[in-house]
């Protein structure tokens, strides 16, 4: 089973690298709960200066997971649940992947050994 799916290796590898700070998944949890945010306001919620937040967030925009579009001085952050959906599916394949795996390997042991002598 080949894992295929419509996003390259570099763009996947930025999704994950995205989502593996813990900062940064709370930004898109937040953003994903249906509420847009401005860059300001997200840096208020974090024990962190605004630049951290705002490096956060251009991780974030690069990996495809947010937006920002400019509303007078402030940027308003949204999340982009299609581009999660890519890290999901990916996980689901591979879950398959291996949940195929360890049954192929369940038959072979719950083959029938021959008598050893």
């Amino acid at each position: 089973m080949v894992v295929r799916t419509h996003l390259s290796n570099a763009a996947l590898d930025r999704l994950f690298h995205a989502l593996a700070d813990t900062t940064r998944r709370d930004i898109v949890t937040r953003l994903l709960g249906g509420e847009d945010a401005s860059v300001s306001t997200l840096a208020a919620r974090y024990d962190m200066s605004f630049a951290a937040v705002q490096k956060h967030v251009a991780v974030l925009e690069e990996a495809g997971l947010v937006t920002k579009r400019p509303q007078g001085r402030e940027r308003i952050v949204r999340g982009n649940p299609k581009q999660l959906a890519h890290a999901r599916a990916l996980l689901q394949q591979l879950e398959q992947l291996w949940i195929a795996r360890f049954s192929q390997l369940d038959a072979i042991l719950a083959e029938p050994r021959p008598p050893q002598e």
